[in-house]
């Protein structure tokens, strides 16, 4: 993405402010997005950076690297949002204040029991295929229509929104369908069930401002905000 090598000489205070730019002018609702600064191999110098020129909400895709980190930084709101196994959701909750990868009923069985025991409340964001793609986790959007009702089951969960991952290698039309399917699931799924999900997560250093201009109200972004991955 052009946008990416004209960013990777500039400090990340420079970074933010282009990227802000960006979203006044391509997010139809500028105020409700927020960017999430995904922090895989990013050292917490990086972070901190970040943290005080505005980026409050930082995203970990692995426990044991969100562990050091977040003992370390706990001032920002951390998100998980990577691939999160059943045997790892005790840590999880008690790292993160979001799980934004919920992406099956066996996940959401764990988290659900786990969130009891503990007496909370955890918000979550469920992940939807929408690329279909069969390396990628997530619902298919036709199997979440059909089970949508399995969700009000669940006692210690709050469901926030959706989030997904768009396809690859980045192509504009096949991305922003797949950023377009995401809403138009939020919207049905509101609208049949009298459900507010606000969030939709998505977009990346590569494909975020076809999310913005396609509702994303976070978009995760890595190397195009702290350059590159240690």
């Amino acid at each position: 993405m052009d946008l990416l090598k004209k960013l990777e000489r500039l400090t990340i205070p420079e970074r933010i402010e282009i990227i802000k730019e960006i979203i006044e002018k391509e997010a139809e609702y500028p105020d409700k997005v927020k960017i999430l600064g995904a922090t895989k191999g990013i050292d917490l110098e990086r972070i901190k950076v970040a943290f005080e020129h505005g980026i409050k909400l930082f995203g970990e895709n692995r426990i044991k690297e969100a562990e050091t980190k977040i003992s370390s930084f706990r001032e920002p709101e951390w998100h998980m949002i990577g691939h999160l196994q059943t045997n790892k959701v005790k840590r999880a909750l008690e790292l993160f204040e979001v799980i934004e990868s919920v992406d099956s009923f066996r996940l959401l069985d764990e988290i659900d029991k786990r969130a009891a025991v503990s007496k909370k409340i955890v918000k979550i964001l469920i992940e939807v295929n929408t690329s279909c793609e069969p390396t990628k986790f997530g619902f298919k959007k036709e199997e979440l229509l059909e089970n949508f009702h399995k969700f009000f089951e669940y006692k210690n969960v709050s469901i926030k929104g959706l989030f997904t991952v768009g396809p690859y290698p980045v192509n504009e039309k096949a991305t922003r369908k797949s950023f377009s399917d995401l809403r138009e699931l939020r919207d049905k799924l509101n609208s049949e069930y009298n459900v507010n999900l606000e969030e939709l997560s998505m977009g990346m250093s590569e494909d975020f401002v076809f999310a913005l201009k396609e509702g994303a109200t976070i978009i995760r972004l890595g190397r195009i905000l702290f350059g590159e991955r240690n």
